[in-house]
């Protein structure tokens, strides 16, 4: 599909890429979202911990968080609300590890991780409550479902109707080495402390498996994942986990109509983190690319707290797109 025009302005004086990313983190809070828990297994025992925002509709919102993200997250909270608000159930999924509570397996969650999406929308599916489902991501949260999604093809469980994902690096290799630049220090420096944080955990539970030893001089993604992600997730090194889990290779495969949103000044990205020659050959993938927004930002004031993506979302879950 070509690629399609954006409406979204920032607000005066949040034009900045870095202050359009920071300052929903900050300041933003969400009201009117009480969750209720619910833990299920995976296939290889492990625990995922999901919360429901329900509204007794037949339509459900699955809702996936970025790196080291969690369903607390404005972008989470904003977007279940919104679903509520919308007509729809909302149902948002904490990664393993992300819950507040260790997994059980040495293995974390990836950008790869598409089996816990399977997971989950098989466990929505057996509870026969809902006619449809639409899949939300968010960062490494819509890498997962664009992979999910091209990996199942024209196989796509029927009841999934859409998905609507924000702020996708799509080559993991390209966002890692821009995520190396000097500018972006101060995101990578908070990402090693959060990880670091998670792999002290395991340590705890898995003595003698894991090891932090050196762990100060871990200083980009490449590092990190060469050391932890790639071989407690079953690949080779960084090299072969990018490859494998890039959502860009699948996105020509996805055969439901799917909203990619974005912005083109994301602090994140570099230039092959856009699938344009991806959005031109599937009629089925809309790519909307912002001139501002930064990563997972898209702020708006007026409209009663919701933001700009919120409405977004919205109105493409309601269009006419078959």
């Amino acid at each position: 599909m070509p690629i399609i025009s954006s409406n979204y302005g920032a607000p005066p004086f949040f034009g900045n890429a870095h202050v359009q990313t920071i300052f929903p983190s900050i300041f933003r809070k969400v009201k009117g979202i009480n969750y209720l828990r619910e833990r299920i297994a995976t296939l290889d025992d492990d625990i995922l911990d999901i919360d429901w925002s329900r509204i007794a509709s037949k339509s459900v919102g699955i809702l996936f968080h970025g790196l080291e993200g969690s369903t607390d997250r404005h972008y989470i909270r904003g977007m279940a609300k919104a679903l509520n608000d919308s007509g729809r159930d909302a149902l948002a999924v904490n990664f393993r590890s992300c819950s507040g509570e260790p997994n059980r397996q040495v293995r974390s969650y990836h950008s790869g991780i598409s089996e816990d999406v399977e997971c989950v929308v098989q466990h929505v599916i057996r509870q026969n409550r809902y006619d449809e489902i639409v899949l939300i991501g968010f960062s490494l949260g819509g890498n997962v479902i664009l992979k999910y999604l091209g990996e199942r093809q024209k196989q796509i469980h029927p009841i999934i109707k859409k998905a609507v994902c924000y702020s996708v690096l799509c080559d993991l290799k390209a966002g890692a080495i821009r995520m190396e630049a000097p500018d972006c220090r101060i995101y990578m420096k908070r990402f090693l402390k959060m990880l670091h944080e998670k792999i002290k955990a395991k340590m705890e539970i898995f003595p003698g498996q894991l090891d932090d030893d050196g762990y100060e001089k871990i200083k980009t993604f490449r590092e990190f994942d060469d050391r932890y992600t790639a071989p407690m997730n079953g690949f080779r090194d960084a090299e072969e986990y990018w490859a494998k889990c890039s959502c860009k290779p699948f996105i020509p495969n996805i055969a439901v109509p799917t909203l990619l949103v974005s912005a083109k000044n994301d602090p994140f990205f570099a230039p092959l983190c856009y699938p344009i020659d991806e959005a031109h050959g599937n009629p089925n993938f809309f790519l909307e690319m912002p001139k501002s927004g930064g990563h997972v930002g898209f702020i708006s004031f007026g409209h009663n707290g919701t933001y700009w993506s919120e409405r977004r979302m919205a109105e493409f879950l309601e269009s006419e797109l078959k």
